[in-house]
């Protein structure tokens, strides 16, 4: 039975990931930061399968303490500060979890079993200002956010730890992928949240920044699978993950209300403090690489997505009404 450690596992890919490998035989070990409110809501129905331990990726001991332990086969590391906005007021830890806690999970590797396979979440906030359309694995960065220049920064470490000690450690650039899972931070589910609130009577309107901005939405079922493969193939490569497809928030907007039988146009208000400081451009995949080399497609369409999360927000805010 092969062994997997988890960064973030109580996050939204963590549970995903976490649910897939288990359904393969994996012992699945989850690595969560000790914090005065603890929260497992996402993996509350596989807890019991799972083994949960204390670890921080600001600290180096934690992690090595975890993998002369556990000693897994694989590394799959979920963990950062992960909320773009919020990365421009908490830069400095924006850059210490989210950049410099990958070279510290690394080097923990490297220390105790360089035998070990990683998989770094890189992201395709890294392309930010973007040189061309669609991204691929070799279009060149220029991040907008603290967030995408740490995860340059841990991108490009994962990169220098496979060449220079010849680990098998890998990143997957993936593109914006959602679920009922996601958090309520986040624009997508902001908008299915909202718009469950106002069908229900609970709100009356639903504020929002850029709703042009445009992005590659896919299932974050989906794209954990893909992590998996990435570290199944007999070389280590970074891969581009998306569906190829762009959509603006407008779109999501118009999808989201129309599934509960409302317009858009009557309850979004435009918010200039949701706007970012520096917009990016146009995101949006050539997952071309992944297709052909690890036989990956998604399979959970944009209006399937979209409607799945506002059947769950439905459902959730019907509970919390009684």
């Amino acid at each position: 039975m092969p062994t997997a450690l988890i960064t973030g596992i109580t996050g939204q890919d963590g549970s995903y990931l976490a649910e897939f490998l288990l359904s393969k035989g994996y012992d699945v070990i989850g690595m969560v930061r000790r914090s005065s409110t603890m929260t497992f809501e996402r993996i509350s129905k596989i807890q019991d399968d799972i083994t949960i331990l204390q670890g921080d990726l600001h600290d180096q001991s934690s992690l090595v303490d975890l993998m002369e332990q556990y000693k897994p086969d694989e590394v799959y590391n979920l963990a950062a500060q992960s909320f773009v906005p919020t990365s421009w007021n908490q830069p400095v830890l924006t850059g210490e979890v989210t950049g410099l806690g990958v070279t510290r999970m690394l080097e923990a590797i490297r220390q105790v079993n360089p035998e070990t396979r990683f998989y770094q979440a890189s992201s395709s906030e890294m392309f930010g200002k973007v040189v061309e359309v669609p991204q691929k694995e070799t279009t060149p960065f220029y991040p907008r956010s603290p967030y995408g220049v740490a995860k340059v920064y841990a991108h490009w470490i994962t990169v220098n730890y496979r060449e220079s000690y010849n680990l098998y450690a890998v990143s997957g650039i993936l593109f914006n992928h959602e679920s009922p899972r996601r958090g309520l931070e986040f624009v997508t589910r902001k908008i299915t949240y909202g718009v469950a609130r106002i069908k229900l009577g609970l709100a009356k309107e639903l504020r929002l920044g850029n709703l042009d901005a445009r992005r590659d939405w896919g299932y974050a079922g989906d794209y954990v699978r893909a992590m998996w493969l990435m570290l199944q193939q007999d070389q280590p490569e970074d891969f581009v993950i998306g569906t190829g497809e762009t959509h603006s928030v407008r779109e999501f907007c118009e999808l989201a209300f129309g599934c509960v039988g409302l317009n858009y146009c009557d309850y979004v208000v435009q918010d200039p403090r949701f706007y970012r400081p520096a917009e990016v451009d146009l995101l949006v995949s050539d997952p071309s690489k992944a297709r052909e080399k690890l036989k990956w497609e998604p399979q959970v369409k944009f209006e399937d997505l979209v409607y799945m999360m506002v059947e769950a927000d439905m459902k959730l805010v019907s509970r919390e009404i009684g």
